[in-house]
């Protein structure tokens, strides 16, 4: 059953240093999704933020010699000016350091503290800092690194709360049951066969060998664990238990929103397992979709400014618009699985897409329009010649298959499918060769279908980008003269609705690019 509005979330993220693509991907592949449902008409709330307390950021603080409020002040405006440049369309961006989700979070501790969800005991274990994660001897090994990050952990002892994971066992396993309720299905069977199997250990909650974090009412000395007060973010920025609960009745409580969070791979142990139990201990309704993606890597791995592999992306939205490396993102990343980026891969990428496949078709077809008809649109008629049946089935099956992908978060391969149809359209030109048709008056009639049929692919497939395409989809419906009720997503597959407009045509949408721009690419890896 399709339902009546989407909660979409992204991770919030940790802020560090200066934001690099590897922040921006898997935020601009949410919106992606959230502007496609729009696009389709149903009602989207998304969200996304930054992660502000633990042990980590109060040493960071601390060697800038700022307080950590401080600290994360200045890095967090950063984060906001890449959504801004990027073109995110988050409906909010939550702080963990709000007093709205601090009191989110003071809030449930009372209550897990009061229906006997938490203890007090010790915890003397392995933590890695980085990762604000504990380990147990067996996962951390011989050698005592982190399984996220491979660094070295630390033995931690100290007083804390403990979180009786065995007590929602079954409510965790009903979920871990649920079809669809964690993708990729291999992330599930990771949890399952490393954490759920083996014997749930309860779970550390509080901490107070750091002061960097949410006071417990109950025991100021402690303050929540980070992974605790983060998750938390996703009720909060909705008003859960706030004077004003309409966003969390709507797209929280109501049966009729889909909740979908897409998360790092790193942090799927707790959204899968703790974030089930929290909210189960609550009796509050589980998330429909954990979506767990993959990493952009560099080829010498993950990035990093030891590594000097960190690529902005700033300087690449300046040379080549942010639609480029929106559509990157996209398109060359299979979205669930690790990628990995380089600058031969991303000029190759927007040459052979974006200004070869969809960008020349845009210009060769308009230029015809132009020449053969005097701008002016000649009315789409079905089954002509073989030709155009093949593009017409095309056209109606790629509808269906993007819409059934995109529902499902198959981002990539959706749009692998609208590529597949301008490159169909491509060679529709070639096989019909419209400029011999236009010598044989005999032929007039074909080569209306053929102008008609391009400017319909055109047309559709510009709807189906237009969600990456964030300044140039317009741009294109500009040139085929359709105005705001006729670009609508519901309304561009209408074959009608482009009979005798005036098309015009403006810049090259995407040049081409060469060497000089792979070398470009690779002077921004820097570690600066």
């Amino acid at each position: 059953m399709t339902k009546k509005r989407f909660y979409i979330t992204t991770p919030i993220y940790y802020p560090s240093g200066n934001a690099h693509i590897g922040h921006a991907y898997c935020t601009t592949i949410c919106d992606i999704f959230a502007r496609y449902k729009r696009e389709r008409h149903f009602e989207v709330y998304f969200l996304t933020g930054t992660d502000e307390h633990g042990l980590k950021i109060e040493k960071n603080a601390k060697a800038a010699g700022k307080s950590p409020k401080e600290y994360v002040d200045e890095i967090v405006a950063k984060f906001k000016t890449l959504w801004d440049v990027m073109q995110i369309s988050n409906d909010d961006f939550i702080r963990t350091t709000d007093e709205r989700h601090i009191h989110v979070v003071q809030s449930v501790f009372s209550d897990f503290i009061k229906n006997d969800d938490v203890y007090l005991g010790q915890y003397e274990g392995w933590y890695c800092t980085p990762c604000e994660s504990f380990w147990t001897d067996t996962q951390v090994g011989e050698e005592h690194l982190c399984p996220d990050c491979g660094r070295p952990v630390q033995k931690e002892m100290e007083d804390c709360y403990f979180f009786k994971t065995k007590k929602y066992l079954p409510e965790l396993q009903t979920f871990f049951e649920k079809e669809g309720s964690i993708y990729p299905v291999s992330r599930k069977h990771e949890m399952e066969n490393n954490f759920i199997k083996p014997g749930l250990e309860d779970l550390c909650v509080s901490r107070t060998s750091f002061s960097w974090g949410v006071p417990i009412l109950e025991n100021e000395k402690h303050v929540a664990y980070v992974w605790l007060d983060a998750l938390f973010n996703y009720l909060s920025a909705l008003g859960y238990r706030s004077s004003n609960e309409t966003l969390y009745k709507k797209f929280w409580e109501d049966e009729e929103s889909e909740i979908i969070h897409v998360i790092g791979a790193d942090i799927t142990r707790f959204h899968t397992i703790y974030w089930p139990e929290f909210l189960s201990a609550l009796k509050l309704r589980l998330p429909d979709k954990v979506f767990v993606h993959g990493l952009l890597m560099m080829k010498d791995g993950k990035m990093s400014k030891s590594k000097g592999n960190v690529v902005s992306p700033f300087p690449l939205i300046e040379k080549y618009g942010v639609d480029a490396l929106r559509y990157y993102f996209a398109r060359e990343i299979i979205f669930g699985q690790d990628g990995q980026f380089t600058p031969e891969q991303f000029i190759e990428r927007i040459n052979m897409d974006l200004a070869n496949n969809y960008g020349n078709l845009v210009s060769r077809t308009l230029s015809m329009i132009i020449k053969y008809f005097d701008g002016i649109i000649p009315e789409y008629k079905e089954g002509i010649n073989d030709n155009d049946k093949i593009i017409e089935d095309l056209a109606k099956e790629t509808k269906v298959s993007f819409e059934n992908k995109m529902d499902d978060l198959h981002i990539t391969e959706a749009y692998i499918d609208v590529m597949n149809l301008l490159n169909v359209a491509n060679k529709y030109i070639e096989d019909n060769a419209p400029w011999a048709l236009a010598k044989d008056e005999t032929k007039i009639e074909n080569l209306k279908s053929v102008m008609a049929h391009l400017a319909y692919v055109i047309s559709i497939s510009t709807a189906m980008l237009k969600p990456i395409l964030v300044t140039k989809a317009d741009k294109v419906f500009d040139y085929l003269s359709l105005n705001e009720t006729e670009r609508d997503y519901n309304n561009v597959f209408d074959t009608k609705v482009l009979a005798n407009k005036k098309v015009s045509k403006g810049e090259v949408l995407f040049p081409r690019l060469n060497n000089d721009d792979v070398e470009f690419v690779k002077s921004l890896m820097t570690n600066k």
